[in-house]
């Protein structure tokens, strides 16, 4: 049985938090001594879904860095805009919130989405323009959609 996707980004956390990454290339390779057996797309799928980013050394170097968790004013208005940038409408139905993007654009909306840490977002599921947000039952897609207008989402 091969390792789920979860337990390989709890994985990545652990490797980018634990010593300097350099590349892509080197997680590939440490993925696969651990059992995970992927190419160097999926690793900068999961780099962008777990909020890591390239940054620069004090030496000048680049290494990988996961991004704090959004929690200010500030994060929220990013968020707004990325919602607004790439999203064409949003819908609600029951406890979900449907999220049409441009082509191409779902997974920056989702990930975005992931790393605000909405109270009753369980998750999201991109496709290439499409976002589909699921909520708790108790907050459900109308609380969601509640949320995004308190930080300035238009629609």
């Amino acid at each position: 049985m091969s390792p789920t996707i979860s337990t390989r980004r709890r994985l990545l956390r652990r490797l980018i938090t634990g010593q300097p990454i350099h590349s892509q290339q080197e997680l590939v390779e440490m993925l696969e001594e651990a059992g995970h057996y992927v190419t160097q797309a999926t690793v900068s799928r999961d780099l962008d879904a777990i909020g890591a980013v390239k940054v620069r050394t004090d030496d000048g170097g680049l290494r990988y860095e996961i991004q704090q968790e959004a929690t200010g004013p500030g994060d929220e208005r990013e968020i707004a805009r990325i919602i607004d940038e790439f999203s064409d409408s949003l819908a609600v139905s029951h406890n979900l919130l449907v999220i049409r993007t441009h082509p191409g654009a779902a997974n920056v909306v989702a990930g975005a989405l992931d790393r605000a840490g909405f109270a009753g977002l369980l998750g999201t599921v991109a496709g290439d323009d499409t976002v589909v947000v699921v909520a708790s039952e108790a907050v459900g897609g109308e609380g969601l959609i509640n949320e995004l207008d308190r930080i300035g989402v238009t629609r």
